[in-house]
């Protein structure tokens, strides 16, 4: 056959892994032969690619009977796509809602691979050219976002696994040591949300709050964004109130018993 040669080329490689995953799905157990004959291939090449898919957990083999059947790394893959599905969609009209009374840019933000991943937007009236946040990968350190998702990380990760160091400088306002990193840490768990000012790019301030599943877990940062000239001081701590309020609102869609926090009048 002439597509079951062993050199076959990375894409075509993950092609075939994919359908291993999709026969597996749709038969539930399936032997070495049986997924080599599916998919066209030599028994070696499908045994490669079985036991390459059972490395990182993605398929198990029956010990018994020999045969392969999908494993809990999908489990984990799929479980985190849901909880990201969920926060998105919990917490849409929360945050038309905060974009409306701000009149600045929105967004959800999650932890993904040591960056903060913007996942959700949404645009403020005042927003006359917003920028498109969604899809990027941000740094940690350096945006309101990150903070948050540095400072109410789960138990048991620390600052050294989730940041790439020496920290990176954006703006004259960033901050580069892991010590004044901790310390500002400190800060945002006191009050129940993280600011930055010029801090990843010059003009842009931003503040987020947690967002809590119902095991009081942080799984995402909700922040609102806009130009430094109209978010002064004074404006970011009339904002950090209704972003913390809104943030609360989209955990307790998902769960969360914890009470709304008071910031004061």
């Amino acid at each position: 056959m002439s597509n079951s040669r062993p050199d076959a080329s990375p894409v075509q490689s993950v092609d075939r892994a994919v359908t291993i995953l999709e026969i597996l799905a749709r038969r539930g157990e399936v032997g070495v032969t049986e997924l080599a004959n599916e998919i066209g291939v030599h028994k070696s090449t499908a045994f490669r690619l079985a036991a390459t898919l059972e490395a990182r957990g993605l398929v198990e083999q029956n010990t018994e009977r020999g045969k392969y059947r999908l494993g809990v790394g999908i489990v984990r893959l799929a479980g985190a796509t849901a909880a990201r599905l969920d926060v998105v969609q919990e917490s849409r009209l929360v945050c038309r809602r905060l974009a409306t009374e701000t009149g600045e840019t929105v967004n959800i933000v999650m932890l993904s691979d040591g960056a903060a991943l913007y996942v959700d937007q949404v645009a403020g009236s005042s927003a006359l050219q917003p920028h498109n946040w969604v899809g990027r990968r941000l740094p940690l350190h350096a945006t309101s976002n990150g903070k948050v998702l540095l400072a109410f990380r789960r138990e048991g990760e620390s600052l050294s696994e989730l940041l790439e160091t020496p920290l990176k400088r954006f703006t004259d306002r960033t901050i580069t040591t892991t010590r004044a990193l901790k310390a500002e840490l400190d800060t945002v768990r006191r009050q129940g949300y993280a600011a930055a000012v010029d801090e990843f790019e010059v003009g842009l301030t931003a503040v987020g709050a947690p967002v809590r599943n119902a095991d009081g877990e942080c799984v995402a940062s909700l922040s609102a964004s806009g130009p430094s000239f109209r978010l002064t001081a004074e404006r970011v701590e009339e904002i950090a109130k209704a972003v913390v309020a809104a943030a609360d609102e989209v955990s307790g869609r998902l769960g969360w018993p914890g009470q709304p926090r008071d910031l004061g009048n």
